[in-house]
């Protein structure tokens, strides 16, 4: 697997990509929240949750893979294990963004509570995540932080 850069600093562009990146693959993920609430107004906490965050993964998986690490496809195999790792992470930081959410919601039961833990939870995963996505998703052969 390889990568534009490993362990030297993270250039400026890079990081200022990578929060657009984030802040655009958070509002795809609201967006997808708010459709599926108008679409199961009584039942929406997790069928908006889950199709919001599927969305926010497809979205953030194939920015981060082309504009932030610069990474090209290699194999199947290869392709496929960068998937598999990159959502497991994606499963641990969305253990942070759904906390927050829910912790949000929890205690005042709006809207706005909601959507604002999630994007205290988002940004919090976000930053974990490009550490670990660095380090083991599109590293670079024989480079080390």
């Amino acid at each position: 697997m390889r990568s534009h850069y490993g362990g030297e600093g993270i250039p400026t562009r890079i990081a200022v990509r990578y929060v657009v990146f984030a802040i655009l693959s958070t509002l795809a993920n609201f967006a997808v929240q708010a459709a599926v609430v108008k679409i199961y107004p009584s039942q929406s906490l997790v069928p908006s949750m889950l199709a919001g965050t599927a969305a926010g993964f497809g979205l953030k998986y194939f920015l981060d893979k082309r504009w932030i690490f610069f990474d090209r496809y290699e194999s199947h195999g290869d392709e496929l294990l960068k998937i598999v790792l990159y959502g497991l992470f994606s499963v641990v930081t969305t253990i942070i963004f759904w906390g927050f959410e829910i912790v949000f919601w929890t205690v005042w039961r709006t809207d706005l509570a909601k959507y604002t833990g999630g994007a205290i939870g988002l940004a919090i995963g976000y930053i974990s995540k490009f550490a670990l996505d660095r380090k083991f998703v599109f590293k670079l052969e024989g480079v080390t932080d």
